[in-house]
């Protein structure tokens, strides 16, 4: 018996889809009994770069099986917001976001230090330096 459930993919997420099926709610049939891993790598999103997944708003894990007409909304890593109180699918954050600063952005150099942030800063970066 077939199932369709309506799926969102959020931020860079969107890469793995087509055009059209990017930044929008759409549509997606299966049959069978797969868990929302399956569902959501079966669109080309691997699930290693899933950092929540809600289905009707509840916080799920990989193995949530969706059931016809549920929402499923998947997300990437977040980096700024806390979700520590919903299901994590992973133990650690994916990246850890760094920055290089040149000659005219010392203040914010010091700022994005004070902040926590790793920010490497140099008054005369060569380009191939930065790339």
């Amino acid at each position: 018996m077939s199932k369709t459930i309506n799926i969102r993919f959020y931020e860079e997420l969107n890469d793995f889809l087509p055009k059209a099926k990017r930044k929008t709610s759409f549509s997606h049939t299966f049959s069978g009994n797969m868990s929302v891993k399956d569902v959501i790598e079966s669109l080309g999103v691997p699930h290693t770069e899933i950092d929540l997944i809600l289905v009707n708003g509840e916080s799920v894990d990989f193995n949530a099986k969706p059931v016809n007409g549920d929402f499923v909304s998947v997300y990437p890593v977040f980096e700024s917001l806390d979700i520590s109180n919903i299901t994590k699918l992973r133990p650690e954050p994916l990246r850890h976001p760094t920055c290089i600063l040149d000659v005219h952005l010392g203040k914010l150099a010091k700022s994005h230090r004070m902040l926590g942030f790793d920010s490497r800063y140099q008054n005369k970066f060569e380009e191939d330096e930065i790339i």
